[in-house]
């Protein structure tokens, strides 16, 4: 696969505790063995409180680059919670931006408190829409509850991402990659909710 452009820029965006960073991993894990050189930068927020928590994937043909994304840089966003991929796109979206959405929030404890409300989801997306050229959104979270944990829903999303046909992701990688880094008693739970997320992205 040929980008358009050197490096192609990726961010995985989401909140502590979502499995972001593993997620990040995983990808660069997937690609590396194509030949691709992969920088990996990660940004974190008070994650241990559900702040904000980003990695940056610089992927080339050749090129080792520098971790984080220049703003305005970023050429595929794939975002676990949706006000966090809205708050990404602001900062690194530009017009030819790819997004891939998780639609469940995620309440950080000012709005559980009352301090101040969480958007509406179908706003939060169509103004995603309006800063993305292209966007597919579907509930990644109740995916993962319907296996039983809201964690897989981070492996979900990368099953997704392999239908977009933006990446060389495919399952043989994925299964390789995460051999490497999770226990083999969580590898068919981790096949299951790639698939899963494969098949969403074919619904929608």
């Amino acid at each position: 696969m040929v980008f358009q452009k050197d490096p192609f820029n990726v961010i995985i965006g989401g909140v502590g505790g979502q499995g972001n960073v593993i997620a990040s991993q995983v990808l660069g894990r997937i690609l590396l063995p194509k030949g691709y050189v992969i920088t990996i930068g990660e940004t974190y927020g008070a994650s241990q409180r559900g702040g904000a928590v980003m990695s940056h994937l610089r992927i080339s043909a050749k090129d080792q680059f520098s971790p984080l994304i220049p703003e305005g840089q970023c050429d595929l966003l794939m975002a676990l919670e949706p006000v966090e991929g809205l708050r990404i796109l602001g900062q690194y979206g530009n017009p030819s931006v790819v997004s891939l959405i998780n639609t469940r929030p995620i309440h950080p404890i000012e709005i559980i408190s009352g301090q101040t409300p969480y958007p509406d989801v179908s706003e939060v997306l169509r103004r995603i829409g309006e800063l993305s050229k292209g966007v597919w959104a579907f509930n990644a979270t109740e995916i993962a509850l319907e296996m039983g944990d809201p964690i897989f829903s981070n492996m979900v999303m990368l099953g997704a991402l392999s239908m977009l046909d933006m990446l060389q992701i495919d399952r043989q990688g994925f299964e390789q990659a995460i051999g490497g880094l999770l226990s083999s008693g969580r590898l068919a739970q981790n096949l299951e909710a790639f698939d899963r997320g494969k098949m969403a992205v074919e619904k929608i």
